[in-house]
């Protein structure tokens, strides 16, 4: 029994002795490998400093030229963004074939290609936002300042980011606006000239003489101050309407959206001031009604 014992001990000794060996020889290998490294490592590091100074470098040369062009401040973001990253990209490819030789270039351009993929499936929105991003950037007549109309949305442009737009409606709330929809959608840029034409409906009564009708608004209408002196202003007979002769009246003002309010305030009390003192009625809808069978009339006694 005794012998059963030490043997089993002595066999426990053993074990421990290799295992703890079989330790020690793998820290001295990957030491020694360590060791060996030290100079890829170092010059890795030094690739990696490298690419931080090109990268700054370039990024400063590439705001500084395009701000001399004249470029939007939101594309010299995305152009410093995109060379930024592209810089590093190759730097790191560069650092990790020095770090590790036995690792070829095209091995990890191809292993870069199946994730981008991956992650390109993945996050298909935000990339889809992105360029979409950078494509309206492109667009001059899309500005910082300008008022526009896209399905629903309307306001002033304040900030063209990468993935939104920044939109400040005119009631003061603030819409961020993903870049697809505005590159997807008809966006109507209100203020992409400093003025725009503005329209209105005025109806007059079969009374009245057109002539003399029409006359009277173009006047009422050409002496506001707020109505473009050099822009004509038009006045069609468009519609026999139910109770009024109708006619469509076009003048040009500032074209920001306060201007079309106060233009439009002031044409239509022009106009109504003006057919008031002319006498020529503004009728309001008349409707005839018919009825099966004749009215019987009654006059109350008093």
């Amino acid at each position: 029994m005794q012998s059963d014992t030490s043997t089993a001990t002595q066999i426990a000794s053993n074990i421990d002795v290799n295992v703890v060996g079989s330790l020690t020889t793998q820290l001295e290998n990957y030491l020694e490998s360590f060791i060996r490294s030290l100079p890829n490592i170092a010059a890795a590091i030094v690739v990696l400093v490298v690419t931080w100074l090109l990268a700054k470098g370039i990024k400063k040369l590439i705001e500084k030229a395009m701000s001399s062009a004249g470029v939007r401040k939101a594309l010299i973001g995305l152009s410093r963004t995109v060379v930024g990253v592209a810089v590093w990209v190759l730097g790191i490819l560069i650092a990790m074939a020095v770090l590790f030789p036995s690792v070829k270039p095209g091995s990890v351009l191809a292993a870069l290609g199946v994730g981008g993929i991956a992650i390109g499936f993945a996050f298909k929105d935000i990339f889809e936002n992105f360029m979409a991003g950078a494509m309206i950037m492109l667009r001059k007549p899309m500005r910082i300042g300008d008022f526009i109309h896209c399905e629903g949305v309307e306001g002033k442009i304040e900030e063209i980011m990468i993935r939104d737009t920044y939109v400040r409606q005119t009631d003061g709330q603030l819409v961020l606006v993903p870049n697809a929809m505005l590159f997807k959608n008809p966006v109507f840029v209100r203020t992409d000239e400093e003025l725009r034409r503005f329209e209105i409906i005025a109806g007059v009564s079969y009374d009245a003489d057109v002539d003399e009708a029409r006359e009277i608004i173009r006047k009422a209408v050409e002496k506001l101050d707020i109505v473009v002196d050099n822009k004509p202003v038009d006045v069609f007979a468009t519609e026999f309407n139910s109770s009024s002769i109708d006619f469509r009246v076009r003048w040009w003002s500032n074209s920001k959206p306060r201007h079309f309010h106060e233009s439009r305030d002031l044409v239509i009390a022009s106009i109504k001031r003006a057919l008031d003192d002319a006498k020529i009625e503004i009728p309001y809808p008349y409707r005839t009604l018919t009825f099966a069978e004749p009215l019987k009339l009654s006059k109350e006694s008093d």
